[in-house]
């Protein structure tokens, strides 16, 4: 049971590790306007009066494209983590990518946000108090601002890595370097309350990440705002870490009990 903790504890840290520094929390496609065609660019474009280069050579010239409606579109690949938003570049090879937390729209929102917020926040108020300063004021855990909560989101994800370390770190001497049973139950013991607060504290994590996203998609700058998404393998993965250490923590719960039950 104890071995059997340990490796899910470590498989919960490897899994929620990879998430917080991945870009696929949340993947889909952003519709945007296809630019217009030239000598560099010939598919993919709006091609005026059938010549691709007579929007260059001819400025004082009205064109026209017989594309209409979603042909005059490109439906282009975009994901998304906690700490960068990454786009298929339309005029080049690759990616561009810009920060998350700069797309998380301001608290000047108003109540919309803070009534998608609010439970979580609630929740989360619970758990724990923090206190961040966030554009120039201290804002509580009933913040109405995402970049807010998205900051909190992020030191909540932090602790959650740090307290499963705690954790596997107990577990590991609790198995190698316990010298007697009443030490093993110390460690035992120690290892199981800080293992269910990493759990505890990465669904709130996850939970507030998510809410964000969610009103980044309603109010987000329009260039950015996606046609259609979905949750990606970073958010499995995230909620996966969350399963491996409930289990680790039920796990070393029952092997504590049965100790105790045989030491009486």
């Amino acid at each position: 049971r104890a071995l059997l903790a340990v490796s899910l504890n470590l498989m919960a840290l490897l899994f929620s590790t990879t998430a917080f520094i991945t870009t696929h929390w949340c993947e889909g496609t952003q519709r945007v306007p296809k630019p217009s065609c030239g000598k560099e660019k010939k598919t993919n474009c709006l091609n005026y009066s059938g010549n691709e280069t007579a929007n260059e050579t001819n400025q004082n010239v009205v064109h026209y494209s017989w594309e209409t409606g979603d042909d005059r579109f490109l439906f282009r690949y975009f994901h998304t983590g906690i700490w960068y938003s990454c786009e298929e570049n339309i005029n080049a090879a690759g990616e561009k990518c810009r920060s998350f937390i700069d797309l998380a729209p301001a608290s000047e929102k108003g109540k919309t946000i803070q009534s998608r917020l609010l439970p979580i926040l609630q929740i989360a108020s619970v758990l724990f108090l923090v206190v961040l300063e966030c554009q120039g004021k201290h804002y509580f855990l009933s913040t109405q601002g995402p970049t807010c909560v998205l900051w909190l989101s992020v030191v909540s994800e932090v602790l959650y890595i740090m307290l499963l370390v705690v954790g596997f770190s107990l577990m590991c001497l609790e198995l190698f370097h316990s010298s007697s049973v009443i030490d093993g139950l110390k460690l035992n013991a120690f290892a199981a309350v800080f293992t269910v607060l990493s759990g505890l504290l990465g669904m709130v994590a996850h939970m507030m990440y998510t809410q964000v996203f969610q009103v980044t998609v309603s109010l987000g700058p329009e260039d950015w705002r996606p046609h259609s998404w979905d949750y990606g393998w970073s958010f499995c993965l995230a909620w996966g870490s969350f399963t491996c250490c409930m289990a680790a923590s039920v796990t070393t719960l029952n092997s504590y009990t049965k100790t105790v039950i045989e030491f009486r």
